[in-house]
């Protein structure tokens, strides 16, 4: 991975925390330029500030612009700045997301709203803002963090569910228009990464979801971001995290009848236990 990106111009979304920290600090490491993006300019700077302590070689870049990729006007008014910033742009990833978990009749319609526009719809919006750039150089790549759950739904994750699914689909088109350009995509599907979002998510899941997420036990951000970036720079179009992340939607794809009945198994289990609805209905 090292050699692949030394000298490349990389602009990441989420670059604050988890796993966009991580995979931005070790494309420092290999060489790369990079601009990140989050919503606060707080921990970006701090991220900055780690970035250049990791340089490796002459005439890297580091920049940050404090954005909400939600709001389509003000992504389409940043990438100018970050191409002007870095000087052009060989990588885009989008991984800034949103999570929430909860029963389905308990989440406010406003949840639905968000999650969507920020990891469906602002993925889509930083992906046309540079769309031109990248047909234009008839190279380069752009990378999608989606989820285990962008394939194989899990109880609780409806709203996220939802637009991880989505985002996997739009990923898919975008690969095939841009085939006659020369330009790569990547999508990436990590389960439960080690992450300030999982951490505030685990207090909010149901015993359902609890039960179910034994079977993909968490990995490292470091770990996510080394795939991530590993299969840009091999070209490779899907990457799975993780062991038990890879063996699980191997399976899910396989023997789609064995893994729901095993799914539903576990579920059955914990409502016999009087937990989870079982509990909320008496």
């Amino acid at each position: 991975m090292q050699g692949a990106f030394a000298g490349k111009r990389v602009f990441l979304t989420g670059g604050s925390s988890g796993i966009g920290r991580a995979a931005a600090l070790q494309l420092a490491r290999a060489g790369a330029s990079v601009c990140v993006a989050a919503r606060r300019a707080e921990p970006l700077a701090r991220v900055v500030t780690e970035l250049r302590e990791c340089a490796c070689r002459d005439g890297q870049v580091f920049s940050s612009v404090a954005l909400d990729i939600s709001d389509r006007q003000a992504v389409y008014g940043a990438a100018p700045r970050v191409l002007e910033a870095l000087g052009g742009l060989d990588v885009l990833i989008n991984n800034a997301g949103v999570t929430h978990v909860g029963y389905l009749d308990e989440t406010d319609d406003e949840v639905f709203e968000r999650v969507l526009q920020i990891n469906y719809l602002g993925a889509v919006w930083v992906t046309r803002a540079f769309l031109g750039h990248f047909r234009g150089a008839r190279s380069g790549t752009i990378a999608f963090v989606s989820s285990f759950l962008g394939l194989m739904p899990v109880f609780g994750y409806a709203a996220y569910t939802a637009s991880k699914h989505a985002l996997t689909g739009f990923a898919e088109c975008l690969r095939q228009e841009l085939l006659i350009d020369g330009v790569r995509v990547c999508v990436v599907f990590p389960g439960d990464a080690k992450t300030p979002m999982l951490d505030a998510e685990l207090p909010a899941r149901p015993p359902e979801t609890t039960k179910l997420a034994e079977l993909v036990p968490p990995i490292s951000a470091e770990l996510v971001a080394r795939e991530l970036l590993t299969s840009v720079a091999q070209g490779r179009e899907r990457a799975f995290p993780g062991f038990w992340n890879r063996a699980s939607l191997w399976a899910a794809r396989r023997f789609p009848r064995i893994t729901r009945r095993v799914v539903d198994r576990d579920l059955r289990g914990v409502w016999r236990a009087g937990a989870g609805q079982a509990s909320r209905t008496g």
